[in-house]
């Protein structure tokens, strides 16, 4: 194999598995020598080499083979040592090597057993994200049911309900579920064979299997494993030659009694030019919504990061309330807001302040003016009016009867949550009345909102519908 051969590899190799994974894992091999039916490529670490060798080697012999058909093993070999790294060298062998303590996870169990899939399926795997585990998963009520239905697949057995349909928008948690689902199957059912990939890798393979003639080698492919994984299926919307055979994988695996998983940022039904059929088998199993995070989940997640960021960052004070403004602030993505918290721990560690509210605002302002709530003080009044069923005009006006005092206290708290208003505009706009009646209500209405289940569930209707 000649250096533009190998450049033409990487190349398609970028098309396959992203930017990002390209950029951190492909591009920095070199390839050394081919010779003998091996082909010997040249990586940085020894623990670089054993993560490409797990997750990638499989995938980039089959590139190769496409300009040598007499490759069959990869070698690689630690830039400017003797020692190589043999594909399937697992973590916990790489570490021990080392003398590392091994760690045992789930993520790096499961990450061992992808080379023991059966020949054929590996090439077309996406690499599964050791971090995104059931354990790092934080469970809220937006997420709960979505989370138990993922914990009854990855537990295996007879299947239940199929497809599991997994969809919310984005940040919200479906990529997460979906290799924890992966990683579990591999650790509980070594001999299984879990295909995980996105449908833009899916509609890839087709058009390569079209182009190079091996349509036979890609249905035998996606039709022997036992379990298929694909995100992101929208992607495949209004391409009818790879929605047609994903139909027709989709009813091969559903014959045969394998589990089928499926990840959209949208319900079935609202994919638009999705062909109806296939709308129609995606409905046909358990439909789960990943609903917007709440406050008590984003919450949760902060909380779960900042133990994390404590390991790398022990000299870090934090003021209290710091979490608390954030979870409010940035309720949109859960990426952007753990991005956040990471900007902010490095932010201070690196001009060795502690973390207060004005270190927050400085550090993070242009997320938190990205994320400023766009909601009004009238939109909030005419939801919450609706929601109790009362005049809007009742509700802002004089009368202390309490069918319009609790509404018009539940309308300020919401104000005084999404949206930046000060309590004297509040009280303005309801009325007149002066802020010290503004801050009684909200204080109210937090009160009750531990104590009452039915104004925390009127609280949480409302939110979803504002941010909706």
């Amino acid at each position: 194999m000649t250096r533009e051969d190998w450049g033409n590899v990487k190349q398609r190799l970028l098309k396959t598995v992203g930017q990002n994974n390209y950029t951190t894992w492909i591009d920095p091999l070199k390839l050394k020598q081919s010779e003998d039916g091996i082909a010997t490529i040249s990586v940085p670490t020894t623990f670089f080499g054993n993560y490409v060798s797990q997750n990638f080697s499989d995938l980039i012999l089959h590139e190769m083979k496409a300009y040598d058909k007499t490759l069959s093993r990869l070698n690689f070999s630690v830039a400017n040592r003797d020692r190589s790294v043999a594909p399937g060298t697992t973590h916990k062998a790489a570490q021990d090597t080392s003398g590392q303590a091994s760690s045992g996870s789930v993520a790096d169990t499961a990450t061992s057993k992808i080379q023991s899939r059966r020949p054929g399926v590996a090439p077309y795997a996406a690499p599964l994200e050791a971090r995104f585990t059931f354990d790092t998963f934080v469970v809220g009520k937006p997420n709960e049911l979505a989370h138990a239905a993922a914990r009854r697949v990855a537990e295996g057995g007879p299947v239940t309900f199929n497809p599991l349909f997994l969809y919310g928008g984005v940040g919200l948690g479906k990529t997460h579920l979906m290799h924890a689902i992966a990683q579990e199957l591999m650790v509980r059912q070594p001999d299984l064979n879990v295909l995980y990939l996105s449908a833009e890798q899916f509609m890839y393979r087709f058009v390569q299997a079209l182009r190079d003639r091996k349509m036979m080698d890609f249905k035998e492919i996606f039709r022997s494993v036992d379990v298929l994984m694909v995100d992101d299926v929208q992607f495949i919307a209004g391409k009818d030659s790879t929605q047609e055979e994903f139909f027709h994988t989709f009813n091969a695996l559903v014959d045969q009694g394998k589990q089928i998983i499926i990840s959209a940022d949208r319900a079935p039904d609202q994919i638009k030019d999705l062909e109806e059929r296939v709308k129609s088998r995606l409905q046909c199993g358990l439909v789960v919504d990943l609903h917007p995070t709440d406050y008590e989940l984003r919450l949760g997640i902060l909380q779960n990061k900042v133990e994390n960021h404590r390991r790398t960052y022990p000299e870090l004070d934090m003021d209290g309330g710091i979490l608390e403004f954030l979870a409010h602030r940035i309720s949109t993505n859960v990426r952007v807001l753990e991005g956040a918290l990471t900007r902010l721990f490095a932010f201070a560690s690196l001009v060795g302040r502690k973390i207060d509210m004005e270190l927050t605002q400085d550090c993070l302002a242009d997320v938190l003016r990205a994320s400023e709530r766009k909601i009004t003080v009238e939109e909030i009044q005419r939801k919450v009016s609706e929601h109790y069923n009362i005049r809007l005009s009742d509700m802002i006006g004089p009368k202390r009867l309490r069918s319009y005092a609790r509404p018009r206290q539940v309308a300020m708290y919401l104000c005084k949550q999404m949206t930046s208003r000060s309590l004297p505009e509040i009280g303005r706009r309801f009325g007149g009345r002066d802020h010290t009646t503004v801050m009684h209500g909200v204080k109210r209405i937090e009160e009750l909102r531990i104590s009452d289940g039915q104004i925390a569930e009127d609280l949480e209707l409302l939110r979803r519908a504002l941010e909706a």
